[in-house]
């Protein structure tokens, strides 16, 4: 998961609006959204080459979204997929606060985490092991810290900012045009983390087409004040849209 934008407890009709793209090699084996066989309360997309997920949810409320941090200059060897931590949450039954103290940050390459439900959520960092409990408001996360204002954050937040404003039910074609946007910052407002122009440029987008690397996936969450969950995921394969799975049930 290369960006997620949310808004939290901020709305008159939704709890929570989770608006996500998920950046992967395209070679990479996946599975679209579905409740998992090994755990049926789990309902995501898969890795199956590591058997995590990147975002999910549980039919009892809980919610886990992870990204990865850019830093080029501090690549290690990990223990475990990075996939695992949100797999991990989904599957327990602990609170939030207790789940992350749990995390032996040194067993993972960099990421980030939220985790928790619509009464609470919290992000956690590996690289500096500190956890806080998210605001409630309009928030973005890409690979660096949350809310650092990437230009793919910072545009997704006003986007969805703006959207959620105007409207007292979402239209999910709404949220999946902010999803699908590609259009490149400008250099001046790229970030620096170790890696070429270039390819700041190809990764500055909210919506990434490269050649072998890119989008593979827009989900969107939506859960109202009644607890009713909507779940819709927008796949694609190459670039190119491939197909839709959407699930809605009433959070237990």
């Amino acid at each position: 998961m290369c960006l997620i934008n949310l808004q939290f407890r901020n709305h008159p009709t939704y709890k929570l609006i989770i608006a996500a793209n998920r950046d992967e090699f395209y070679s990479r084996p996946t599975a679209a959204a579905h409740f998992w066989e090994d755990e049926p309360h789990i309902l995501a997309g898969r890795d199956l080459t590591q058997m995590g997920t990147w975002l999910g949810v549980t039919k009892q409320g809980r919610i886990a979204a992870l990204t990865n941090f850019r830093d080029p200059t501090n690549i290690e060897a990990a223990t475990f997929s990075r996939g695992a931590v949100v797999k991990n949450f989904l599957a327990a039954s602990t609170s939030p606060k207790d789940y992350l103290r749990s995390i032996n940050p040194k067993d993972y390459a960099g990421f980030n985490l939220i985790v928790g439900d619509v009464e609470q959520l919290m992000y956690y960092n590996n690289i500096q092991n500190k956890s806080y409990e998210v605001p409630l408001g309009t928030h973005g996360l890409s690979n660096h810290f949350l809310n650092t204002p990437w230009p793919k954050v910072s545009k997704g937040k006003e986007s969805l900012t703006s959207y959620m404003a105007r409207t007292s039910t979402v239209d999910l074609e709404e949220i999946f045009a902010i999803l699908s946007d590609a259009e490149q910052a400008h250099d001046a407002l790229l970030p620096t983390t170790g890696v070429s122009l270039d390819l700041e440029r190809m990764l500055s987008p909210i919506f990434i087409k490269t050649p072998e690397y890119g989008t593979r996936s827009s989900t969107i969450v939506l859960i109202t004040h009644d607890n009713t969950l909507t779940f819709a995921e927008r796949n694609y394969e190459n670039g190119q849209f491939k197909e839709d799975r959407l699930f809605n049930f009433k959070i237990k």
